[in-house]
């Protein structure tokens, strides 16, 4: 069969799309939903100059210019829009261009779960002000503004007119007098004139563009350059440096940051990951409210092996056949009943530490020394159990269920060697709340030694946990054990009440997306 189809990224045969693990169906829908949902934001062109201008406290709309669609910017999960503003003279950039930002609403579940729009948005805004008010040394893009589908419209205080503006910062320092928690820098700052075009009900950030001056991706060159000692040495000064920032401050609960209708930011929306919009994306239930935090590991490792385990029961091609379902389903139930070993119980109820969990070589922009001048596109940060924070899964350049441990360590050994050297330095100063023997380094490298770096990759991989388990995870288990033959027909049993039920009804679901994919290439 050598007709191809289109994806976002790449052209697809049908050879090729009936042996991937992911919803190929699924994926064949979005190239006409990307051109439906650009075709509306060119429409709208009027309303993004407006919007543009009232959040930089612009005179006119006229000095915004929107890019043609061949100029904006896409990945997975957004769209950003560049525009240049003329004559901007009262900017705080060294640029003339910002972004603005829209989630994809076809890839993040907006349709199966109205709102997760407006909740990545109020997400990322929210760590854009939690990064700014305790990590202020962590170099990011000026967040201008943002907004919900629903309408409420927040600014940077810098950016309001000038009486409210003071209005506002005096009324922070009498909070701050008072002894009382303050706001974020974003304030609810609602449009009084009407849009042209219409309102365009979409959420979007105004985030300043980092210009090629500052910065390139570290994508760019690391494939070319990732041997280089001198450039790695200075990357890994610098993440350390991130690494400990963000460590500073211990946090309550596991969960994500929002900006909230009064502009105060608060850890009160379940942890958002790229795995939870993704699942909801494709209809898979995840029993996970979006007011939900986490006050204990166990809990938020619980609910987060159910998604493995709702993905199985609701993705069509989850399974293959009846082997291919012994294997997951065993996989996932030695995952829960192994977990405890792999978590210290005096680390259970935190402390738990902001991650930047989609920080990968396209999201850091480096100079030509490989020095970090801004991490970009802060969605899917949230709050976890310290021992879930590690060095990058990428520094070998291959997936996660193709990482070589030996290989891998080899660099994570070069990486801990910066990070120890700028946690010994005279200018990082550990946080008072932490126990002064509970050093990030050594935390980080009992997680190896233990097993738990492999564990919580597994945890964070819906395709690449059961190749991780089979590589890393049971190993430590059954080294000493050599008859282990019975494995796969017992542990089967005790992944859930019904399972011969389950898996007839999942042979029949992969019997009937193969059907429908070869329909689709024919």
């Amino acid at each position: 069969m050598s007709k191809t189809r289109r994806l976002i990224h790449e052209e697809l045969t049908y050879s090729d799309a009936k042996n991937k693990e992911t919803n190929i169906l699924q994926k064949l829908s979005y190239p006409t939903q990307q051109a439906q949902f650009f075709t509306l934001l060119q429409s709208k062109c009027s309303w993004i100059r407006v919007i543009v201008a009232h959040h930089l406290n612009l005179p006119s709309a006229n000095s915004c210019q929107v890019a043609d669609v061949s100029e904006w910017l896409h990945g997975s999960f957004n769209v950003c829009i560049p525009v240049t503003i003329l004559g901007w003279n009262q900017k705080q950039q060294l640029g003339d261009r910002v972004l603005v930002r829209f989630p994809l609403p076809y890839r993040i579940g907006e349709n199966s779960r109205p709102g997760n729009s407006d909740e990545k948005v109020r997400c990322e805004a929210g760590t854009y002000a939690w990064l700014e008010e305790n990590c202020p040394e962590i170099p990011i893009p000026r967040l201008y503004g943002f907004a919900m589908a629903t309408g409420e419209t927040f600014t940077r205080i810098e950016n309001l007119p000038i009486l409210t503006r003071w209005m506002r910062r005096l009324h922070h320092r009498i909070l701050l007098l008072l002894g009382c928690s303050t706001p974020s820098r974003y304030i609810r700052h609602q449009r009084k004139i009407e849009l042209p075009g219409g309102q365009l009900n979409v959420g979007y950030l105004v985030i300043e563009y980092i210009e090629e001056t500052r910065g390139k991706m570290l994508s760019s060159t690391w494939s070319l350059n990732r041997d280089d000692v001198k450039l790695r040495t200075n990357l890994f000064q610098d993440l350390s440096r991130i690494y400990l920032s963000l460590y500073r401050t211990p946090l309550p609960r596991i969960g994500s940051f929002v900006i909230e209708n009064d502009g105060f930011t608060r850890l009160k929306n379940r942890p958002l990951s790229l795995g939870i919009q993704d699942l909801e994306n494709e209809c898979i239930p995840t029993d996970m409210p979006r007011d939900y935090t986490y006050s204990t590991v166990d809990s938020y490792v619980v609910d987060t092996l159910f998604l493995h385990d709702s993905r199985i029961r609701h993705q069509p091609n989850a399974i293959n056949d009846l082997a291919d379902y012994i294997y997951q389903t065993s996989s996932l139930t030695t995952m829960r009943a192994i977990f405890p070993l792999f978590f210290r119980r005096d680390l259970r109820r935190g402390p738990f530490i902001f991650s930047l969990t989609d920080l990968h070589q396209s999201n850091i922009f480096v100079d030509e020394n490989w020095n970090i001048t801004s991490l970009v596109d802060l969605e899917w940060a949230c709050s976890l159990p310290v021992e879930m924070i590690q060095p990058p899964y990428w520094l070998t350049n291959t997936a996660v269920d193709q990482i070589v441990s030996s290989e891998y360590n080899k660099i994570r050994l070069e990486f801990m060697s910066a990070l120890t050297t700028e946690e010994s330095s005279a200018s990082y100063t550990p946080c008072e709340d932490f126990p002064v023997l509970l050093k990030l380094s050594q935390i980080m490298s009992a997680a190896w030694d233990q097993g738990t770096f492999w564990y919580s990759l597994a945890l964070s991989s819906p395709t690449g946990l059961f190749a991780i388990f089979d590589k890393e995870l049971q190993p430590k288990f059954i080294d000493k054990c050599p008859d282990h033959d019975a494995f796969h027909e017992i542990m089967p049993w005790y992944w859930a009440h019904d399972i011969v039920a389950i898996v007839t009804r999942k042979i029949a679901d992969k019997k009937a997306y193969d059907i429908q994919l070869r329909n689709e290439f024919e």
